[in-house]
């Protein structure tokens, strides 16, 4: 990877909401005084700060802001200067009413909330575009500002007249005729077909719902006018200092828009996590689902650093349970985000709001106003964790495994309409196989179907019910070139059009896997079938596991039998199966399996492909461990999300371990973590 900013080293900061306290000019000063108190060296600033910036249009007031820039600047406090179009001031509601967004069963929205726009407007395009410009030329070369902040959170999408001819346009673009649109879409069912452009409407609970087609080529289209929002943003910002860098925060795993799509608009990746800590006493589920989102951020711009943009200092407020982090979990959850790629720390927010919907939000400063609380030591500590870890920044994270997450897919498998209605558990799925890898400290990579597969040993795709011919053909040039191809269940059915594969399934993969899958037998809840393990080179001595709610029928047409159904009219046909193919070989799941089948087949998969993990160390259940490299060092993050004090066996590996946060010198081969504790140990590369 490569730095994001040369001139600081890991970033601590927060969003900082000054404009709220202007009636207070003392509460600056103060606020100053505790960043340099927790190590804070950075401060998104302006994200809805619009009304105060532009109180009527044309009439801009910068007084206040210049003053905060300056002295945040002349105390060591740079600056991520945020757009504001996230949030609009009620003077452009009102004087453009046709700036509000219309939602899928055609209710216009009246003003209020955020992102109530619709990214179509000519209006709103010209009115953030003034602002835009007139902040970019105001302070482009200001030395405070890192970087721009476009937006914040970019989310929803509007089916105004505006929006439909807009994506009537796209449409026109993509199919060029109306004939090739209705053999596309497969409209000839139920006497669809389109006979002009001005039939086609956006899909919602008064029009058309059942064209799979038309579904996913509207997220595709929603994703679009999103992605030049944000580049329109940028136009207006660049020209004025080229090289000052644009993020906009991302939302991890959302579900309206295509993140690979919209990552190509900016410059680094930034994104806002809040894991629901402490639901149960075992924490893996969700640290395993966080570490797998920062591990996506990571992938979104390959080579690049990622920044944690907003984390909560202390509880959310809009959670179903706003839970108090446990002692030690802010600092473990801090560095977990550094130990997959991350170069900040930010919280929402600096300072809580006094009034409104985000007043009891989490912040470093809470309503008593100073850092004599627990939240405002955690902080403390963190910002001494970043500054033992100043060069780590930059750091590589190294996978020689890839899961393939791609949107396309996503939309596609929970748009089905069958074979379980009642969950068919997509995203679920990918987290299972990404935990199985986690908890075994193997490091993974995130790619789409698009993304470059060279530097992978193996490629796992759970579920890739849309497959993209093209990207059939890399997977079968991958195997035959000596990689390992892992494909399950559900996988092969459709082309991106959402229309099936007329040659079998797995569609375009059916060679490469060896298999033909006939029919697919949905279980009900409670329902479970059994496999096992058929072959003599299984790592484990488990020898049989459940299978549950999804069951393929397949034949092993050259692929070798690994494992078979125990139970029902398919006992003994084929649950696993093992295709070599070139230099490579392709391992086929059929079936939807419990946790314990997937560490398992994950550990052979390692052992006989030589995957390693990123320690020789055997950590104790709920400790795992996550490793950048940089300047010819490892920087080794190991985690304990657990609530119980556990020893660490480090045997030889002691003479070479030195641990960061700690400062302990290791004496013996055991080292003790705390309940919800971490510790960096720096090696040799």
């Amino acid at each position: 990877m490569s730095r994001l900013f040369t001139q600081l080293n890991l970033l601590h900061g927060a969003d900082y909401n000054p404009d709220q306290w202007l009636d207070q000019p003392d509460i600056l000063e103060k606020d100053i005084a505790m960043m340099k108190e927790t190590q804070c060296n950075v401060m998104s600033v302006g994200i809805f700060s619009w009304s105060k910036l532009e109180p009527a249009e044309g009439e801009y007031q910068f007084g206040w802001l210049d003053n905060v820039l300056d002295t945040l600047h002349a105390n060591g406090i740079y600056v991520f200067l945020a757009t504001p179009s996230g949030a609009k001031p009620a003077w452009v509601s009102e004087k453009y009413p046709q700036v509000l967004r219309t939602n899928n069963d055609q209710s216009k929205n009246l003003h209020g909330e955020r992102h109530n726009h619709c990214v179509s407007s000519p209006e709103y395009l010209r009115l953030t575009g003034n602002i835009n410009q007139q902040l970019a030329k105001r302070y482009a070369h200001h030395p405070a500002v890192l970087a721009w902040h476009i937006s914040n959170e970019y989310g929803g999408e509007c089916h105004c007249d505006g929006c439909q001819h807009a994506f009537r346009d796209w449409l026109k673009n993509k199919y060029q005729t109306l004939e090739n649109l209705n053999q596309r879409w497969w409209s000839s069912f139920w006497s669809h077909e389109y006979s002009s452009w001005s039939q086609i409407h956006s899909p919602g609970p008064k029009g058309e719902q059942s064209v799979h087609a038309l579904n996913i080529d509207w997220r595709r289209f929603v994703t679009e006018q999103v992605a030049l929002f944000c580049r329109h943003e940028i136009q207006a910002v660049k020209p004025y200092n080229p090289s000052l860098p644009a993020t906009t925060n991302f939302h991890g795993v959302f579900y309206d828009y295509d993140y690979w799509r919209l990552a190509q608009e900016v410059d680094f990746i930034s994104w806002d996590s809040y894991p629901e800590w402490h639901q149960t006493r075992d924490q893996q589920d969700v640290a395993s689902y966080t570490a797998f989102t920062f591990d996506l951020m990571r992938s979104l711009k390959p080579g690049l650093p990622f920044l944690l943009m907003e984390s909560t200092p202390g509880t959310t407020n809009w959670q179903a349970i706003s839970k108090l982090k446990k002692p030690g979990m802010h600092l473990l959850s801090a560095m977990q985000a550094v130990a997959h790629g991350s170069d900040s720390v930010q919280y929402f927010q600096w300072r809580k709001s006094r009034g409104s919907i985000e007043k009891l939000h989490g912040a470093v400063v809470d309503h008593v106003g100073h850092l004599n609380t627990r939240v405002g030591q955690d902080v403390k500590q963190v910002g001494v964790a970043l500054e033992k870890l100043a060069d780590v920044a930059g750091g590589d994270y190294r996978a020689e495994v890839a899961i393939v997450y791609d949107w396309d897919n996503r939309w596609a498998v929970n748009d089905a309409a069958g074979p379980r209605n009642a969950g068919i558990k997509f995203e679920e799925t990918v987290q299972q196989h990404y935990q199985a890898l986690w908890q075994q400290n193997i490091p993974v990579d995130i790619v789409s179907q698009q993304s470059d597969l060279s530097g992978y040993r193996v490629l796992i795709a759970p579920m890739l019910y849309m497959v993209n011919e093209a990207f059939a053909e890399r997977v079968n040039q991958f195997v035959a070139a000596g990689g390992v191809f892992i494909a399950t269940y559900w996988t092969g059915i459709v082309n991106p059009d959402d229309l099936c594969f007329t040659t079998g399934f797995p569609g375009p993969l059916r060679e490469v896997l060896g298999i033909w899958s006939e029919e697919i037998d949905s279980l009900y809840d409670g329902q479970s079938n059994q496999l096992a393990i058929t072959v003599s080179d299984w790592s484990c001595p488990v020898q049989e596991y459940t299978c549950k709610e999804l069951c393929d029928l397949i034949h092993a047409e050259t692929a070798e039998v690994l494992a078979v159904y125990q139970q029902d009219f398919y006992a003994g046909r084929p649950a696993l199966t093992r295709n070599r193919y070139g230099k490579g070989q392709a391992y086929y799941l059929a079936a939807r399996t419990e946790g314990a089948f997937l560490r398992d087949f994950y550990r052979t998969i390692a052992d006989k492909h030589g995957i390693a993990a990123c320690t020789a160390m055997q950590l104790p259940k709920g400790v795992v461990a996550s490793a950048r490299h940089n300047a010819g060092l490892t920087y080794l993050f190991v985690q304990n999300y657990s609530d119980q004090t556990v020893t660490l066996e480090l045997a030889e590996e002691s003479r070479r371990l030195e641990p960061l946060l700690s400062g302990d010198r290791l004496a013996g081969h055991q080292y003790a973590m705390p309940a919800f504790g971490v510790e960096v140990f720096l090696t040799g590369a």
